[in-house]
């Protein structure tokens, strides 16, 4: 591989942004190219140029690889504890009053599929300590921009070394199923409550209103503009009074319709009614 010459990396980091929104701080060069080796060898490119050219042209799937190997995509198990302590509480217990229509929540940035399944466990369990309360169908939908992530999600399967990164042995367990291979599977009940579909965060998702959302640990790889024009999406597309849950890694200027009820770690909102 060649080296990564400044007005090279200018381009592909002009490119990049325009295409999905990510944002490349400067002098970046070498953490670059340490990410992009591998998938550059797997690909036959011995440059950057050459990179930013089958890019450009489109070649399928080649962004989204990009942006795997870029973001490094380490997803906890119920990741930031806070946020999911206060479903259980908090959120939870106020949606279950939402009688008469569904309940939806939407997980942006799913990666592997550990956000969305550690909701879809949390609320399993709050069903089985509440067994009167959040009767309604709930369904959670789950996006990333990543074809391979998203394949993965959907199989629900996980090596141990991924499965030991926040899920406990009690959790690992109850809802997941031992394969021969050594991995181990999330169990049907769990895995049914997803839908998996791809997104890229730029684009509209015209998906309905959603009374959750959880978006953690994604937004920091996006400019300011990217993250306030992200933001205002999600506000639109929650019901009134709905919630939205950041990761705790994210200093973004979060819409003055939001009023934060929780903070570092990990930042829930609530979405102000007319009467709050």
């Amino acid at each position: 591989m060649t080296d990564l010459s400044p007005s090279e990396y200018e381009a592909f980091k002009s490119f990049l942004q325009d295409s999905s929104g990510i944002l490349l701080g400067e002098n970046k060069q070498r953490l670059l190219k340490a990410r992009l080796r591998r998938l550059m060898s797997q690909q036959g490119f011995s440059s950057f140029s050459q990179l930013l050219s089958s890019m450009r042209e489109g070649q399928k799937g080649l962004l989204e690889a990009v942006i795997e190997a870029i973001t490094i995509n380490e997803m906890l198990w119920f990741g930031d504890s806070l946020p999911f302590k206060a479903l259980k509480t908090e959120i939870l217990p106020s949606l279950s009053k939402r009688l008469g229509r569904p309940i939806r929540i939407w997980s942006a940035g799913c990666s592997g599929g550990q956000d969305p399944y550690s909701i879809a466990i949390c609320i399993h369990e709050f069903r089985r300590e509440s067994p009167k309360a959040l009767q309604q169908e709930i369904s959670i939908v789950a996006t990333d921009i990543s074809s391979s992530l998203l394949e993965q999600a959907r199989r629900g399967e996980y090596e141990l070394l991924a499965i030991g990164r926040g899920l406990s042995a009690g959790r690992q367990a109850q809802f997941f199923e031992s394969l021969p291979s050594g991995s181990w599977r999330i169990r049907p009940e769990i895995r049914s409550m997803v839908v998996f579909r791809a997104l890229n965060l730029l684009q509209p998702f015209q998906s309905g209103k959603f009374d959750l959302i959880s978006c953690r640990n994604v937004l920091i790889y996006f400019s300011p503009e990217h993250r306030k024009n992200i933001l205002q999406r999600f506000h639109d597309a929650l019901e009134e009074g709905g919630y939205l849950i950041l990761g705790s890694g994210e200093a973004v200027d979060v819409p003055v319709q939001f009023r934060p009820i929780h903070s570092p770690p990990g930042f829930v909102y609530y979405q102000k009614t007319s009467t709050h």
